[in-house]
């Protein structure tokens, strides 16, 4: 059994980081250690506003602490990291990156790098993009940037497919061993269609999935990617086939969402892809 430490964000009702990620992977057999970055009502594009806190400074450190006490850190395989309340709670990420690779050099670290979406209601706190900018990205193995984040981390504009696989492939010529863009968006080859690249120092991969006409869009559909992307490598499918099942599994998860009609991501209605998805579109390796 594989165990992962997710260390993003809390929320009471609905699913948005941890509570969009957790369930997933122990679904796909893995056991799954959160620590919350925040902890929330729900998540902050409601309209009527949201409850709660960011967790305090040295809380994820002090946590850390504990798990070293009972030595147990050299049986984490890997480290998630999504949403954080504060650029300060990176440095404490980072810390415990270290943590965990001195306890474990085999163990390896996920980042999904969360930067807010002001037009869209989700704001990060002062200092979190230039963090995941200039320190986490360095210490990051694997990258699940979206279209936005991906053009912040290579301060570059992307229109097109070529230049976003060029883009890409800066982050792992800086060391990044797999990068996931998980919405290729105005990027797209096809805009009516739900576009995502793998890019890896092997080669670059294209998959797409039907895009759903929502009244609202949902909420965490990226930090259930990187989720499932993650816990597919963890147990043990090579990175083309975690990329197809990730896309077969989150494509269920939309559709059911889509057919409930509802704003929350239906998790429990389409629990059977997680581990067994059924794979409709394959991967399209790209010259």
């Amino acid at each position: 059994m594989k165990r992962i430490l997710s260390i993003q964000s809390h929320v009471v009702f609905g699913c948005a980081g941890n509570s969009a990620a957790v369930f997933p992977m122990r679904r796909l057999g893995m056991e799954v250690w959160p620590i919350n970055t925040v902890q929330f009502s729900n998540h902050t594009q409601y309209a009527a506003g949201w409850q709660g806190m960011a967790m305090p400074a040295g809380h994820i450190r002090a946590l850390c602490e504990g798990l070293s006490n009972i030595e147990v850190l050299a049986h984490c395989d890997a480290v998630l990291s999504g949403y954080l309340g504060s650029a300060e709670q990176g440095d404490e990420i980072l810390a415990v990156v270290a943590a965990v690779k001195a306890a474990n050099p085999a163990a390896i670290y996920f980042c999904d790098p969360v930067m807010g979406h002001p037009e869209k209601g989700c704001i990060v706190a002062p200092g979190v993009t230039r963090f995941l900018t200039e320190q986490a990205l360095p210490e990051a193995d694997i990258m699940a940037p979206n279209l936005l984040e991906l053009e912040t981390l290579c301060d570059v504009n992307l229109t097109d497919l070529a230049q976003t696989r060029a883009a890409a492939h800066q982050l792992l010529a800086r060391g990044v061993k797999m990068v996931l863009v998980k919405h290729l968006g105005r990027a797209a080859r096809e805009p009516g269609r739900f576009e995502m690249l793998l890019a890896t120092p092997e080669g670059d991969y294209l998959i797409d999935r039907p895009l759903y006409e929502f009244a609202r869009q949902p909420v965490g559909v990226g930090d259930l990617i990187s989720a499932l992307m993650l816990a597919n490598l963890q147990a043990g499918y090579d990175a083309v086939s975690a990329f197809e099942r990730t896309n077969a599994a989150v494509d269920t998860v939309l559709l059911h969402t889509w057919q409930a009609d509802a704003y929350e991501l239906q998790l429990i209605a389409a629990q059977e892809a997680f581990a067994a998805p059924l794979i409709k579109a394959r991967t399209e390796r790209l010259a």
